[in-house]
């Protein structure tokens, strides 16, 4: 019959909390990187001109449609021999490429939750179609988006538990690397999932507590 033993865990806190920290190193490096690519992927997905609008689309689509685990995978062993990245770079490059495109279809469906009219009555006044957009549109898209970013974000840190297949050794790989040595699967896993939904649900009510301010603004 299997015994429970924690010692496992308060022996090797100092080896978890490094993992923990360098998962949330990963995310957030990814979490910075995939903003700017998703959100200039979601105007593109909004413009007029329709060779923009194809590039975009064609992007979202394709990166939507490729499991995360082969994109990392890809990136590692394929484009990182080109490009001279190490795991740690590719996991990173991978994520935020990943994540990007699903932000791209946030802040698309953002811009698009807002009514025609308001373009309509922006451009009337005089103002060109980027002036409209940075002056009217996109004050009120960002706080349509808030909410699905967040749980996009969430997703994020759990996706990092993947770039342990590219040798990155994030909280998931020294998990497996305890489990291998001492066999204590049941306390090692149920701590990184609590470590996990520490994470995670932290985040959550910071984002929750930062869209409350942003609406009484």
């Amino acid at each position: 019959m299997y015994t429970t033993d924690w010692d496992v865990i308060i022996n090797n806190l100092p080896l978890f909390l490094e993992g923990a920290l360098l998962t949330l190193k990963i995310s957030f490096l990814s979490l910075v990187l995939s903003i700017p690519i998703g959100a200039f992927a979601g105007l593109c997905r909004v413009s007029r001109n329709r060779v923009i609008n194809f590039i975009a689309s064609c992007y979202v689509e394709f990166f939507r449609g490729v499991p995360l685990l082969v994109l990392l995978m890809w990136i590692f062993f394929v484009l990182g021999r080109f490009l001279r990245l190490g795991s740690y770079w590719s996991a990173i490059a991978g994520l935020a490429i990943f994540s990007g495109a699903f932000v791209a279809e946030i802040v698309r469906a953002g811009i698009q939750a807002i009514p025609r009219g308001q373009m309509e009555s922006a451009r009337a006044t005089g103002m060109t179609y980027g002036q409209a957009m940075k002056l009217v549109i996109l004050p009120q898209a960002v706080r349509k988006v808030l909410p699905p970013l967040a749980s996009q974000f969430i997703i994020l840190i759990k996706d990092s538990s993947l770039v342990s297949v590219i040798s990155v050794v994030d909280l998931t790989l020294i998990g497996k690397n305890l489990v291998a040595t001492t066999f204590r699967s049941i306390e090692v896993y149920s701590f990184i999932a609590v470590i996990y939904f520490t994470m995670t649900f932290s985040l959550s009510k910071f984002i929750a507590f930062f869209e409350r301010r942003i609406v009484r603004e």
